[in-house]
């Protein structure tokens, strides 16, 4: 039996059945487009381009030139002078008197025409013109400064002791009782260990008129790095909590206003505005899909973690990632309050995000090239099976290539956490390895990721190096 059986996307789901792995031996044929001249090259075949066609006009001799204008102008005053004649005949009157007047008419109703234009671009205010921000914001909404006053008590600084030094962030006051939100990646390279993370507070809460900061040992309650989400505990009460809008009622072109300390807290609680530029922005990273949306308030190095608020001082997005400028500016990210709230909570209450499905492997995609040159499926090498996983229960083995999911084939394991991510943990799915030659079906029932180190990802690069390029590290500022 055909292991593709005619549909490259129909994978048999027989349990723990070995196919006769056939047709690596020409890479066309496995992906199923063979030699259909009509049908795209996988692997890089030329294209019929587009392309703009300039047909130049051919030349005409100056002697040709010259007569053709001739010609030309005769034909043009024996239209004028036989529509004069003809028009004077069935008329009865001179033309010129008729022209005339009806110039004279004509001249006389352009004037008023003018004079009703100009009174109506008259009525426009010049020197009191709406600023975008202005048109940005409804007209029940908070002044700026007022949004500035009532978010600012809600925002803090993040202080990481790091082997190569200090990594500083920006976080948002979640309770009153002491519970902060910032960015997974700004306390990832936190040395272990007590005392490594800090909070500043905000100047208001200091009673100590010699110093305009207070530092404050903080508790690593909980961190997600697949939704760049951390949660950090201080021994302090009666804080300001930041209020909490709803993102899915955000509308591109509102006005979006960013509090944080870029570059460092020398410029502690910089506000930057601008309006939201996109409300739905899928990002990927290394293996990490994000859910985003996108601001052109200005987003520095230093403002990871902290908030995008609405015009009613509402926080309605967590400041996660800017785009280096090597590739463009005004392009900032933040994660919707809507997805965070829920993984939050989660993070108090557990440690770890609960429900999420893991299979308890790690490797890295076998890539079009390395395919190619083994003579062997694109797909996720297997480095490592954990000791009690669903996959070692499963008999998924290290050097196993992960090929298929549900049936559907799959290339990297981007497209396997895609599918997977769509079920939880104790459901049974299909996983299918390209193992000696040969395709197996396997059955696996899901686990629960306690922790993010056991979600299914490659080993090619730290996840968080792929992270600091993609948010333009600069001086360990997050």
């Amino acid at each position: 039996m055909s292991y593709y059986d005619n549909d490259p996307k129909n994978i048999n789901n027989d349990q723990n059945t070995q196919h006769n792995y056939q047709g690596y031996s020409d890479p066309h044929n496995y992906y199923g487009y063979q030699n259909d001249p009509n049908s795209r090259n996988y692997y890089g075949g030329s294209a019929d381009p587009n392309e703009f066609v300039y047909d130049p006009p051919r030349k005409k001799s100056k002697g040709r030139k010259a007569v053709t204008a001739v010609v030309a102008l005769l034909s043009v005053a024996a239209v004028a002078v036989t529509s004069i004649v003809g028009y004077s005949l069935f008329t009865g009157n001179r033309p010129g008197i008729s022209d005339s007047a009806e110039s004279s008419d004509t001249a006389a109703a352009g004037k008023n025409n003018k004079k009703e234009d100009t009174d109506s671009k008259s009525s426009v205010d010049r020197d009191n013109l709406p600023s975008i921000i202005q048109l940005a914001t409804p007209s029940d909404a908070m002044t700026i400064p007022d949004i500035v006053e009532k978010v600012s008590p809600s925002v803090v600084g993040i202080s990481c002791l790091t082997n190569s030094g200090t990594a500083v962030g920006t976080g948002i006051i979640m309770s009153q009782d002491g519970y902060i939100i910032t960015n997974a990646h700004v306390v990832e390279d936190a040395a272990r260990g007590q005392d490594s993370i800090s909070v500043v507070l905000p100047s208001c809460y200091n009673t100590d008129e010699d110093d305009d900061q207070e530092m404050i040992t903080a508790e690593l309650v909980g961190k997600d790095t697949q939704t760049d989400l951390a949660v950090l505990k201080i021994d302090r009460t009666g804080l300001t909590a930041a209020e909490f809008g709803t993102s899915s009622e955000i509308k591109v072109g509102e006005v979006s206003i960013v509090i944080g300390n870029p570059l460092g807290f020398d410029l502690a609680n910089s506000v930057t505005a601008g309006i939201i530029s996109a409300t739905d922005r899928t990002i990927t990273i290394e293996d990490r899909t994000m859910n985003m949306f996108q601001t052109d308030a200005s987003i520095n190095n230093g403002n990871s973690g902290g908030p995008v608020i609405n015009a009613y001082g509402q926080v309605i997005g967590i400041a996660s990632a800017k785009i280096a400028n090597t590739y463009g500016e005004g392009l900032g990210f933040a994660i919707p309050i809507d997805e965070a709230v829920p993984i939050l909570q989660d993070l108090i209450d557990y440690g770890y995000v609960t429900g999420r499905p893991t299979l308890g492997i790690s490797g890295q995609n076998v890539t079009q090239i390395y395919s190619q040159y083994y003579d062997i499926p694109m797909g996720f090498f297997v480095r490592e099976v954990q000791s009690g996983s669903a996959a070692e229960k499963a008999d998924i083995r290290v050097n196993d290539i992960v090929i298929g999911i549900e049936g559907d084939l799959i290339e990297s394991i981007e497209e396997f956490n895609e599918i997977k991510d769509n079920y939880k943990a104790g459901d049974k799915i299909t996983v299918s390895v390209y193992r000696d030659g040969s395709i197996l079906d396997k059955e696996v029932t899901l686990g629960e990721a306690v922790e993010k180190e056991d979600e299914e990802q490659s080993d090619s690069g730290s996840t968080y190096d792929d992270y600091r390029d993609f948010f333009n590290q600069f001086g360990g500022l997050y």
